[in-house]
């Protein structure tokens, strides 16, 4: 039986396991820079930066929902799903879309216009499911990303 809650400053050693599970499902593991600690305290501390979702079945984690808001000068308040995971084995059971669907309704709840989030484009599972539920890929965007030197050089380069 499935169950979705709320994560909590416990689970931060489960979201950084099922992190670098859905790092490794995507080619990525090396990637992953996150701790512990900085889940603990980016998402659990005064000032919160992201929320999480857990989806267990018959008790165990089995995926996890990772968002947050962000503000679109063009339609105000959006949510933004980062990370959107079922493990292997649980999957086509309607996890993942149970998880989804409770991120729409805490948009919905905080007055969100829209939900966004990115799919690998070798995801074609995950693209039929999202276009399945409706979703649009925004062809005409072009994701951007400046990060170590580069954004340490910019960051110097400020007044």
């Amino acid at each position: 039986m499935l169950s979705i809650r709320p994560a909590s400053v416990e689970d931060v050693g489960l979201l950084r396991d099922l992190i670098r599970e859905l790092a490794e499902f995507e080619k990525e593991l090396d990637s992953v820079e996150i701790t512990e600690q900085q889940l603990k305290e980016d998402g659990f501390g005064k000032d919160p930066k992201y929320r999480a979702l857990i989806a267990e079945w018959d008790g165990r984690p089995v995926g996890y929902a990772f968002f947050f808001g962000f503000y679109s000068t063009w339609m105000g308040r959006h949510m933004f799903l980062e990370d959107l995971y079922v493990k292997p084995q649980y999957r086509a059971k309607g996890i993942g879309r149970q998880l989804m669907a409770r991120v729409a309704q805490i948009a919905r709840a905080e007055k969100c216009r829209a939900m966004r989030w990115e799919v690998l484009d070798w995801n074609q599972r995950a693209i039929d499911v999202y276009k399945g539920i409706g979703a649009e890929f925004l062809d005409d965007w072009r994701l951007m990303m400046l990060r170590g030197e580069p954004l340490k050089k910019l960051a110097e380069q400020g007044r």
